[in-house]
């Protein structure tokens, strides 16, 4: 399936240390400018980047371009958060806009688009 890859390729598992921005004030604590991480398409007009990990939970970043939508239904293993940056997704007939959060529990599937362009920040919790 070809969002679980998008999403492992990006999410990864355990902690990273991979990133060349990434500031360790200590081994409990991470610090970086998501800006400065690689960007990795996923399809043409949606650029993701992997944030740094845990065993609990994977970060991530996604920039979709206007008109266009997840490659397929985005099915979840264990609960995923979004945070709307700047934009609007449109998500399970809901506009949403900057400011939105919005959460998923296990088992749940989504497919957001945009017609504008956006930027959404998240969290998925690692299925036990």
């Amino acid at each position: 399936m070809y969002l679980a890859t998008s999403f492992q390729t990006l999410a990864g598992k355990g902690r990273h240390d991979d990133h060349d921005c990434v500031t360790h004030e200590s081994d409990d604590v991470q610090i970086l400018q998501v800006d400065e991480v690689e960007p990795v398409e996923v399809v043409p007009g949606i650029v993701g980047r992997r944030l740094p990990a845990t065993e609990r939970a994977r970060g991530w970043m996604y920039d979709f371009a206007p008109g266009t939508e997840w490659p397929e239904v985005d099915v979840h293993d264990g609960e995923e958060r979004y945070y709307v940056v700047s934009g609007e997704f449109i998500d399970r007939g809901h506009r949403l806009g900057p400011g939105s959060y919005v959460v998923f529990a296990p088992g749940s599937t989504h497919r957001p688009r945009t017609e504008t362009g956006a930027r959404m920040i998240g969290i998925s919790i690692v299925a036990r």
